[in-house]
């Protein structure tokens, strides 16, 4: 591994710990302070993934691009946006990230750091949610002006937390990570392979549909 590409996957794992700190542990702290109350709970994790997910991609997106998330790399490699043979050491780097946010987030509420989610998240409805939640934030990444970028994904996300069934995951690394914490944002492991189709299929979807505006694009100049 180049010392470039060792600090651009030192960023991409950072800043995918942090976000999955903030998600799983606003998630506990919202549930604890709600009194049962689950929008309030939601509202809360919602703030608080919207305004970290907007710093750390400001922070690390000079650095590595700020993906965070195995299918944005994807597409950025089909774009021609980042190396091919440095893909798989963003996807690891990602997904140790993800790891190590849930283990975070366990620690700081003294929490049992191992665990597994009990929380089923199943269903036609949740499964298109994760198609449109993922197309939907591939087509923001990739149509945003670059100076809007940080802004507008934190936007998406914040709103798709509200308007899908299944809150929005869109990522199969902070799907792991959530995965791993049985708390207000996990996700039970018989869940995970149906969201990562589903977001990889959402992220084929936003492709295309970029694609499609480039050429009517062209076409109309």
């Amino acid at each position: 591994m180049t010392p470039l590409l060792l600090k651009k996957c030192s960023g991409e794992l950072l800043g995918t710990a942090m976000l999955l700190a903030i998600v799983i542990g606003s998630g506990i702290m919202g549930e604890g302070l709600a009194a049962g109350n689950v929008a309030v709970a939601l509202l809360a994790n919602t703030a608080a993934t919207v305004c970290g997910l907007y710093i750390l991609i400001e922070i690390v997106g000079p650095l590595s691009g700020a993906h965070f998330n195995p299918v944005v790399s994807a597409v950025m490699v089909i774009r021609g946006a980042l190396d091919k043979q440095d893909l798989l050491a963003y996807i690891f780097a990602q997904l140790a990230g993800a790891v190590l946010g849930a283990w975070l987030a366990h620690a700081m509420f003294d929490i049992s750091l191992f665990q597994l989610s009990t929380k089923v998240r199943s269903g036609t409805g949740q499964w298109i949610a994760e198609v449109v939640a993922t197309a939907g934030l591939l087509l923001v990444i990739l149509r945003a002006p670059s100076e809007k970028v940080a802004a507008m994904v934190a936007a998406y996300i914040g709103c798709a937390y509200w308007f899908t069934a299944s809150t929005s995951f869109a990522n199969p690394a902070a799907t792991l990570g959530r995965m791993l914490s049985d708390t207000f944002a996990g996700i039970a492991p018989a869940s995970v392979p149906a969201f990562v189709l589903a977001q990889c299929v959402g992220a084929a979807v936003g492709l295309l549909i970029s694609r499609l505006f480039d050429r009517c694009s062209v076409s109309n100049t």
